[in-house]
């Protein structure tokens, strides 16, 4: 925990004083020393005095108090005891006397003289914080002193979501004050922190009276006395008695298998000021006290009421056990208010267990729990604005109304663009009650569900004008979902599967009144209160366990009893180091906080133990004592020394548990608003500064491990720095019960109040520099250098609240109006090269790479961009500022924009617009969304509510009424929800709207929902049992854990968290089985509770983040739907994937389906090299010749989706393993743990080294065979469309990615991922230029030798094999055999000789080398090409991962590749690779990977010399002979800036006279053209009738005047190695025929027309 102050000019929530910082530091024993000195010296100077004043009861007014004068400079002082004036002398009364004085009406009127209050903090520490008002406080009976109690600060410091005034808390609800401030503040550490939620403890505010020194008001030894006297009468013990029994039996049950712990180690179970730690330790049992110290006071009975009430009945909660709930890790139960009877801890136990109360004479009964809520909502002004916001949004949801509360699942929509325009038919078979056999008919895809209804109600009903056709639905068989009657059939996503995967269409037709309504909401919790934390008790804690109240109680008895028995016992000693060491367990058990009064105390006690005990000893106080006004006959008994030591422990320890309360709450209490006058913040000039004190709670590792400590202070506003952040002072630890970090140091930031934005957030971060002498670190091993976090907090500094108490004025935040003027202007006005700049910034696809000059050049021209809509992000993110005074331009500038549609809109939930008014905006726009759309994005929406400032914001209430519509939506919000609650900087926060969700979802969802839980929870186990367990006694522990599941099913039928559709009643254990990869994933079969449905498959996998999964599984889904929307159906494969919790989750298994690599190895090891497997497999379960040519056409389709989608993405690690393919040709991808182009490495390279995977047994497929075809043609197509479609939507996956970067994601972390997507979109270049892109991108893959490897290397891993391939299997691509050493003899010498210009098909180098081996004495030659040195390389590096090989030469030049420099280069290169190469190790010297590389092959024997040229360098290709002409081209023309653009996309059904495959080019000339200037051609496609080739030919500076006097001729040739090219066909085309200003793509027949 750290203690933090504010210190600015102002009394806001906490009211500092100007003093410096101290700049001296000290060491630990200087420092105690010092604190020592000062005390006692203050305590002989110090006066006594007293403040009187009336006390009511029922509406207190304001405790009034001063802060004492200025102390000495480094001391922090806490009040160690004070002494009581009564009127009465509660030890003379007797127990009649009390009673009768009890129960006179008239002892109300009695004056009782205040308590007095003192200074806690030194001059050094400017916070100055208070308790909130009495207003509102559980009430004590009229007539009896009380302490000052305080209420619990509100859980939420969160904005009305109209956002209409703001105080400025500077983190800790600042008001102004010159006073100092007189409680610690704490920061919890280690454990999870709330973005909004972290004001730090408050008091009473106070205002000076006269100059009389002012105590903190405690609850003291003296009033304890006064409630052990009430205790005693007869009318507490006939009320009380028996309850307390009953509480403390049940609070000794609750506690007794708790073991005793002194560990701090255990996470923080109250949300103080928290850092969050970024590893978060297990939480341990809370600590209770041993047995053995209760053993000298077994005898003593425990009385029904003690002095603790006044601080633990605050946060007594309404649930039974006294299990404390926790809310955003806090106390969910608040206080009650008291009624007004003695025995009010009794009466609340007594209603906690169910009994019945009673009513005295003098007493009223307890509340209502409605009227406890309210009192407990009353408290927290945020988190009761919050829950009337939901209560008022359930209202618009009655349970009456079906349309909003269905009680049943809806079936997706998703609608399709039919290009085609023709209309296709389905068969559909309904099943009707009626009839034995179901009801069979064709229809039409667009037919309405409401006309297929009547066309099944035909064969029930003669008369459907007497049906009401309304009350029918048609449920889907196997699920529990309906369609929806008003949209057509084919839209339905379960009619486009069955479609897809060419299934039966199976409905049932039922009536509303039949249909199983069983997650309806009912009257009963439409009447039910809204209780925010209600619900949360059965949510596991990711990071702490809920408090047990009782233990606390226990430890409070231990320790009355201690003191007791060192009050009364000889043996002082024992006794009071049992006091101490139960003091302690306090400690451990309220997060190992120990504050200064505790530590002081301590110390005294220990000091006291020693002195003389005397009855006449002076009482020495740390405070003045008031006893000069005291009443005549009331007498103030001297004390010893060890009673005035316990009584400062006491206090001390109250005070610890009161700071504990007060900081269960967000934001301190509001007292009641008087008529103080205000300060807008807009005039506020001072700077924002506070004190930072300690951080408790600290680890002992990093004790060890760390030297020392620092925080960094930043203030941020829409994710950005608004200031440099402030580092404090290093400091090391120190030691007292626990260990703790000290500053106490002055945090100052040079920026005006004035100009902080409403929504600026202040983050504390914990750094530690590592002991570079300890070695004790899990990391000692590895290269430290730079300081490392530990933990982190972030708050708002403005609360949503403008009654803040202040001694002088209020500092009130309010909003401006937007400004009335109203400015547009068109683009066309502008200047041409300002108009180009503006549209340049303005076409890009997001905010991301916008420079300063160009968010200033946007800022300024913005009045301009009006009707580019979509620009409003980019121009809201380039505001220069936005302070109180830059609002009303913004606000002017959003309320006049036109609305964005609701995808567009989503960008402005994102972190870089924190203001609410434009995320209010952005959530009106996006409420036009489909619940079925809302659905595909919920993620996003989920992760956008961290960057939320206040939790009563317009998103939640979004969600949470989509929600209450929707089952579905609610089904995938809860997992969502849950899953965030392990997010370790914003889980508090989701745990309260998760809270608030379970409170109006129903409770017959909320059971589901909980059972779900349980099953996801049974399911962990055993996955958890089975991965731990080996060999055969896996299946046992399997058999074992799944039939403990199979109990939980004969209770419960249970709907999957994976689809709330789907139910299960039982399992086929028989059917459950476990992978055998590393995470041991469980193969989990279900029987469907519809005994119409399919048995349900899933696998189970625990250790492995899913969450990565599921955000690439839902942007392949959306893109897939972006096709279909756009007419193009890839039939996608897409299944669901869940994450259910901290690494685990479940995921859809696809039926009849399997990997690459299973259908691969059953062609030998070496099956990813050859091309047939998949083909084979297909045919295999396609048999007949229409059954396989569907299959191929899935397969084409599917792949090209599945390569587009794995590119965009940047998915990595792809092998055969996790790429499957289904018996239906389909194709997909499994395993995203590596995307955004994170690649698995091997050794040094990367194992993906190809941009998608496209080997040549898919292009087999694809082809129908060995060779090129026009359904490759068709393949390039689809991949090209596909990849143009989706850089329309590029926008919308940024923004989609963006909203994720806070996820935790580790390969999603920063805005260098997101480029990775930017930039594989190619933003800035056209359809054409794209396709081009993606063209070569293809060819790449295709020709990756690779990616074959990655295969064939995943092989031998999964069968365990190891070694080469033997003889009869290739080792190099061009070498069909394997040679050794020993085969050709040892090499003697190597070098590459020279290199020769070939023509085979295109123009290449090839390199000579001279080999000589032992016994040889002419060397011989072997004809090497580049890409051969290259294959040699990359396949030692993965037979050899380990070793360092020699560097090899980089394939990518500038300019030209195939040209006589780049040879000349290489070839020396090269040389030096192979001598590095063959001077190396002799394992890889004499590798056979190397001897097969250097053996002679049979084309090395055909080259005639080494002097042999296949080709004069100088000579030209001659001219081409005329061959048989025949086939199409298909050409793209178009013109823009005076520039004529052809691409040539693909030509098919070449012929040739000899029938032997052509090696086609094109060259195209635009004539007239005598001197043949414009002369432009293809790359040579090789051995193909069918090539693509996608190329773009320019022709640059041509007007259209002139083009239109041009004719384009085109020519197709072949390239012949040992022959003169021949010509294959041409056209000549007049361009003044086209519309050059369109882009027009056709086929173009070829002819034999005359050719240059």
């Amino acid at each position: 925990m750290a203690q933090i102050s504010s210190s600015n000019g102002f009394k806001q929530r906490s009211s500092p004083s100007l003093a410096a910082a101290r700049s001296k530091d000290v060491d630990k024993e200087e420092a105690l020393q010092m604190e020592a000195e000062a005390l006692a010296k203050m305590q002989k100077e110090r006066g006594v005095a007293v403040n009187k004043q009336t006390f009511h009861s029922l509406s207190s007014t304001r405790q009034k108090t001063q802060t004492h004068n200025k102390q000495d400079h480094d001391l922090m002082v806490f009040p160690e005891s004070d002494a009581r004036a009564w009127n009465i002398d509660i030890e003379k009364l007797t127990h009649a006397e009390l009673e009768k004085l009890l129960l006179d009406d008239s002892f109300e009127s009695s004056k009782v003289p205040t308590l007095p209050v003192g200074p806690i903090l030194s001059p050094s520490v400017s916070s100055q914080f208070y308790l909130g008002p009495m207003g509102q406080r559980r009430q004590w009976m009229p007539g009896i002193p009380a302490p000052v109690t305080c209420t619990l600060p509100p859980v939420y410091p969160s904005a009305s979501y109209t956002k209409q005034t703001g105080v400025f808390q500077n983190g800790f609800h600042p008001s102004m004050s010159s006073y100092h401030s007189r409680e610690p503040i704490y920061l919890g550490l280690p454990r999870q922190s709330q973005y909004i939620s972290y004001p730090l403890a408050a008091t009473t505010p106070f205002h000076p009276q006269g100059s009389l020194p002012i105590y903190p008001p405690v609850l003291t030894p003296e009033m304890a006395k006064v409630f052990d006297k009430i205790a005693s009468t007869s009318e507490f013990l006939k009320n009380g008695k028996s309850s307390t029994d009953l509480e403390m039996t049940a609070i000794k049950s609750a506690v007794s298998n708790l073991p005793a712990s002194e560990s701090c180690r255990d996470v923080s179970k109250f949300d103080w000021l928290d850092l969050d730690p970024l590893s978060k330790p297990k939480v341990d049992s809370m600590e209770t006290s041993n047995k053995t110290e209760n053993d000298g006071d077994g005898a003593s009975s425990m009385t029904a009421e003690d002095p603790w009430d006044a601080v633990l009945l605050e946060e007594k909660l309404l649930v039974t056990c006294h299990l404390e709930r926790k809310v955003n890790g806090k106390s969910s139960g608040a206080t009650v208010t008291r009624s007004q009877s003695l025995n009010m801890r009794t009466t609340q136990l007594a209603k906690l267990q169910g009994q019945t109360l009673q009513k005295d004479n003098g007493t009223t009964g307890m509340l209502t729990e409605n009227v406890l809520l309210q009192e407990i909502e009353g408290q927290n002004q945020e988190r009761s604005a919050f829950s009337q916001a939901v209560t008022k949004l359930r209202t618009k949801f009655p349970y009456t109304n079906q349309q909003a509360n269905p009680g049943f699942v809806l079936s997706p929509i998703m609608l399709q663009r039919n290009i085609s325009g023709e209309s296709a038919s389905i068969k559909v078979s309904i099943e009707i009650e009626e009839f034995q056999q179901p009801v069979t008919f064709t229809c039409d895809v667009s037919s309405p569900v409401e006309l297929i209804i009547m066309q099944a109600l035909c064969w029930v009903h003669d008369d459907l004008n007497e049906v009401d056709i309304g009350s029918y639905i048609l449920k889907v068989c196997g699920q529990e979902e309906v369609l929806q009657n008003k949209h057509c059939i084919g839209s339905h996503e379960y009619i486009q599967n069955c479609r897809k995967w060419d299934t039966e269409i199976k409905l049932q037709l039922l009536t509303h009144s039949v249909i199983c309504r069983d997650l309806a909401r009912t009257e009963d919790d439409d009447r039910t209160p809204i209780h925010l934390t209600k619900h949360l008790y059965k949510v596991e804690k990711p990071f702490r366990e809920p408090i047990i109240r009782s233990s606390i109680d226990e430890l409070l008895d231990v320790y009355h009893k201690q003191v007791n028995i060192a009050l009364k016992n000889e043996n002082q000693h024992k006794a009071v180091d049992h006091v101490i060491k139960t003091v302690r367990k306090i400690c451990s058990a309220l997060d190992c906080v120990e504050t200064p009064a505790i530590t002081e105390s301590v110390k005294k006690l220990r000091r006291a133990v020693n002195l003389p005990r005397t009855k006449n000893a002076e009482v020495s106080l740390k405070c003045g004592d008031d006893t000069s006004n005291s009443s005549p006959g009331v007498s103030l008994q001297p004390e010893n020394p060890l009673r005035v030591s316990i009584d400062q422990l006491t206090r001390a320890v109250e005070a610890l548990l009161q700071l504990h309360m007060n900081s269960c709450s967000s934001s301190a209490a509001i007292s009641a608003k008087d008529s103080k006058s205000t300060k807008e913040a807009w005039t506020a000039t001072e700077h924002l500064q506070f004190t930072v004190f300690a951080a408790h709670g600290i680890s002992p590792g990093w004790v060890s491990n760390y030297e020392k400590y620092y925080l960094i202070c930043s203030l941020t506003h829409n994710g950005k720095d608004l200031f440099k952040p402030v580092q404090s002072k290093k400091v090391g630890t120190y030691k007292n019960f626990f260990y703790l970090i000290k500053w106490d140091e002055l945090i100052i930031f040079p920026i005006q109040i004035s100009q902080l934005p409403l929504e600026s957030v202040l983050c504390l971060t914990l750094f530690g520099i590592l002991n570079q002498s300890s070695g004790s670190s899990p990391d000692s091993n590895k290269q430290r250098k730079g300081p490392e976090i530990l933990g982190q907090v972030s708050l708002p500094l403005f609360d949503f609240r403008i009654d803040f108490p202040s001694h002088a004025f209020d500092i009130e935040y309010k909003i401006p109006q937007a400004a009335k003027t109203t400015v547009h202007h068109s683009i066309e006005t502008l200047e041409k090269p300002l108009r180009e700049r503006l549209l340049a910034i303005l076409s890009k696809d997001n905010t991301i790479g916008l420079s300063k000059e160009d968010k200033e050049f946007l800022w300024e021209k913005r009045h301009y961009c009006h009707s580019h809509t979509s620009s409003l992000p980019k121009i809201l993110v380039s505001a220069p500022h936005w302070d109180w005074a830059s609002l009303p331009e913004i606000y002017s500038l959003l309320q006049q924009w036109p609305p964005l549609s609701p995808l567009a809109a989503l960008e402005l939930l994102d972190s870089k617009f924190a203001d609410q008014e434009v995320r209010n905006t952005a959530v009106n726009w996006i409420e036009t969304l489909s619940d079925d759309e809302l659905t595909d994005f919920l993620p996003q929406f989920v992760q956008a509510l961290k960057y939320e400032t206040y939790l009563d914001s317009a998103l939640v209430k979004f969600l949470l009424a989509r929600a209450l519509g929707s089952i579905r939506i609610a089904h995938y919000l809860y997992w969502l929800l849950k899953d965030t609650l392990y997010d370790t900087k914003f889980g508090v926060r989701y745990e309260q709207i998760l809270g608030a969700f379970l409170s109006v979802c129903g409770k017959r969802l909320r059971e589901e929902l909980e059972k779900q839980t349980r099953l996801v929870q049974l399911f962990g186990m055993v996955a958890e049992r089975v991965k731990q367990t080996s060999g055969s006694a896996r299946q046992a522990a399997l058999q074992n854990g799944m039939e403990r599941v199979q109990l939980f099913f004969l209770k419960n039928k249970c709907r999957l968290p994976l689809n709330p559709s789907l139910v299960a009643k039982e399992l086929n254990i028989k059917a459950c089985s476990f992978f055998s990869s590393n995470a041991v994933p469980l193969k989990v079969a279900l029987i469907n509770a519809d005994p119409l449905g399919e048995e349900i498959n899933v696998m189970f996998k625990v250790g492995e983040d899913l969450r990565q999964d599921m955000l690439a599984l839902q942007m392949i889904k959306i893109m897939d739907k972006i096709w279909l929307q756009e007419g193009l159906d890839l039939r996608m494969v897409i299944f669901k994937c869940l994450s259910t919790g901290k690494d685990r989750g479940m995921v859809e298994l696809v039926p009849a389906s399997d990997t690459l690599r299973k259908i691969q190895v059953e062609y030998g090891v070496t099956g990813s090299f050859k091309d047939k497997p998949l083909a084979e497999w297909l045919r295999k379960y396609n048999p007949t010749e229409e059954e396989y040519e569907k299959a191929s056409e899935n397969f084409i389709y599917s792949c090209a989706g599945c390569c587009v989608a794995t590119y965009v993405l940047g998915i990595c690690d792809r092998h055969n393993d996790n790429i499957m393919l289904r018996n239906t040709g389909h194709m997909f991808h499994i395993d995203f743990g590596k995307f955004l182009g994170h690649a698995q490495m091997f050794g040094s390279f990367k194992r993906d080294r190809a941009p998608f995977v496209l080997t040549s047994d898919m292009a087999y497929v694809i082809n129908g065979g060995e060779k090129p075809t026009i359904r490759f043609q068709l393949f390039v197509d689809l991949c090209c469309q596909a990849y143009n479609l989706i850089r329309k939507h590029a926008n919308l996956f940024l923004n989609l990615l963006s909203l994720m970067l806070s996820s935790g994601l580790p390969e999603l972390s920063g805005v260098q991922d997101l480029k990775y997507v930017q930039d594989a979109l190619q933003p800035q270049t056209t359809d054409a230029e794209a396709t081009i892109f993606f063209t070569r991108l293809i060819e790449s893959s295709l020709g990756s030798v690779a990616t074959k490897f990655n295969f064939f290397i995943h092989n031998l891993a999964q069968l365990r094999f190891s070694g080469l391939p033997s003889n009869d299997e290739p080792i190099l691509s061009f070498s069909a055999k394997t040679y050794s050493l020993k085969q050709d003899g040892r090499i003697k010498q190597v070098s590459v000789f020279t290199y020769q210009k070939r023509y085979n098909p295109d123009k290449h180098y090839i390199y000579v080398v001279r080999v000589l081996r032992e016994g040889q004495v002419e060397p011989t030659f072997v004809f090497r090409t580049f890409d051969e040195f290259q294959e040699l390389h990359n396949k030692l590096g993965i037979l050899f991962p380990l070793w360092k090989l020699p560097g090899f030469p980089n394939k990518m030049v500038l300019g030209r590749t195939h040209i006589k420099d780049v040879a000349a280069k290489r070839k020396v290169e090269l040389n030096s690779y192979i001598q590095s190469l063959m001077n190396s190790s002799s394992e890889v010297a004499e590798c056979d990977l190397v001897y097969t590389f250097f053996h002679p092959l049979l084309r090395d024997d055909k080259v005639e010399g080494i002097d042999g040229i296949a080709r004069p360098t100088d000579a030209s290709p001659s001219s081409p002979t005329s061959g048989k002409v025949g086939g199409e081209v298909k050409l793209s023309i178009s013109y823009r800036n005076s520039t004529l653009f052809i691409m040539v996309m693909h030509i098919k059904d070449l012929v040739t006279e000899d029938g032997a495959d052509p090696n086609p080019y094109v060259k195209t000339y635009l004539l007239p053209d005598t001197h043949k200037t414009s002369k432009r051609k293809t790359k040579i496609s090789r051995k193909t009738r069918n090539p693509t080739f996608n190329e773009m030919l320019v022709y640059s500076g041509y007007s259209m005047e002139t083009l239109k006097q041009r004719e384009l001729q085109l020519s197709v040739l072949s390239a012949e190695s040992l022959r003169e090219n021949f010509f294959l066909g041409g056209i000549t085309l007049s361009l003044k025929d086209f519309n050059l200003s369109k882009e027009t793509v056709s086929w173009y027949r070829l002819t034999a027309v005359p050719y240059l």
